[in-house]
């Protein structure tokens, strides 16, 4: 009996490799707000990429015969005064957001993060100079600075943008800043420059992935912003122009007919900015808790 135990086979185990499903009930245990998030900002997203094919009708198609109808079977959320279909355009519409809150945020992201390093890092009369810049920018209120150029410059989708991206530059600036500070007379800085490494070494290769995360956490909830201040502008008749399918604009055009009962021109583009608006931020919230561990401690 015991030659036969020792004959036995012996069965090394094998360590399971996570799946795909692990991860993701990980993430969502970590961060419930942030999986929320992310599930409406996925479900805009699907919206977006596949709206040629989710749209039952043209966007800005006119139809006289069909204008103002209400909810039906062949209109699920009506249609506007010009007789176009609302369904259709709000799906339409979140290319838009989208086509606003990326190249904004991503602009703001280029312009501020390589500004907040070098100031930070260097520190002096640059820093002053540039800080008050920021200060300034950051002192008028944004919707005001924001209607002032774009009412100058000209209503057009390019124009919303930069806007939005040059006012996120100057908050991104701060917070990179902010981290390069705390962070320069790391050891790992110092052996840097005792190496000899250049300026955009220690810069872009030692100080920005350890002082990029407050910025990247920050924005999703820019982008809520950029959504917001874009929608803002179409309603006060200074960005997007109707017949675009943006839902500011459209809640522009269904404030003129809620009036005479026609609730339904106005009320879902308006919940979908909401939604949107909602799910970036609690994206952005949940990343700063995952991101930020000095946020996390403080929350215990």
């Amino acid at each position: 009996m015991t030659q036969a135990v020792q004959d036995a086979p012996v069965v090394v185990g094998r360590s399971v490799r996570p799946s795909v499903l692990d991860y993701i009930v990980g993430f969502a245990k970590r961060s419930p707000t942030a999986t929320i998030g992310l599930v409406l900002i996925g479900f805009f997203a699907l919206l977006a990429i596949f709206a040629p094919w989710l749209m039952p009708y043209d966007p800005v198609a006119v139809n006289v015969n069909e204008i103002l109808q209400a909810p039906s079977a062949k209109h699920w959320f009506g249609t506007d005064n010009n007789g176009m279909d609302v369904l259709s355009r709000v799906i339409y519409g979140a290319r838009y957001a989208f086509g606003i809150a990326v190249p904004a945020v991503f602009l703001g992201l280029t312009i501020g993060v390589p500004i907040g390093l070098y100031t930070g890092y260097r520190g002096g009369l640059i820093d002053e100079v540039v800080m008050r810049v920021m200060d300034a920018l950051r002192v008028f209120p944004s919707i005001i600075l924001s209607l002032a150029v774009v009412a100058a410059a000209g209503p057009s989708l390019f124009n919303v943008v930069v806007v939005i991206g040059v006012l996120d530059a100057a908050l991104f600036v701060r917070i990179v800043r902010a981290e390069v500070l705390a962070l320069r007379s790391s050891n790992f800085v110092e052996s840097g420059v005792a190496l000899g490494n250049p300026l955009w070494r220690i810069l872009f290769i030692h100080l920005l992935p350890n002082a990029i995360q407050g910025a990247m956490a920050q924005s999703a909830v820019r982008g809520a912003w950029a959504v917001r201040i874009s929608a803002t502008l179409a309603f006060l008749g200074i960005g997007i122009q109707p017949p675009t399918p943006e839902w500011g604009a459209m809640i522009r055009v269904g404030a003129e007919s809620i009036v005479n009962g026609q609730w339904w021109v106005g009320i879902f583009p308006g919940v979908a900015l909401i939604l949107m608006v909602l799910g970036l931020n609690m994206l952005g919230d949940g990343l700063q808790d995952l991101l930020d561990p000095r946020r996390k401690s403080g929350a215990r």
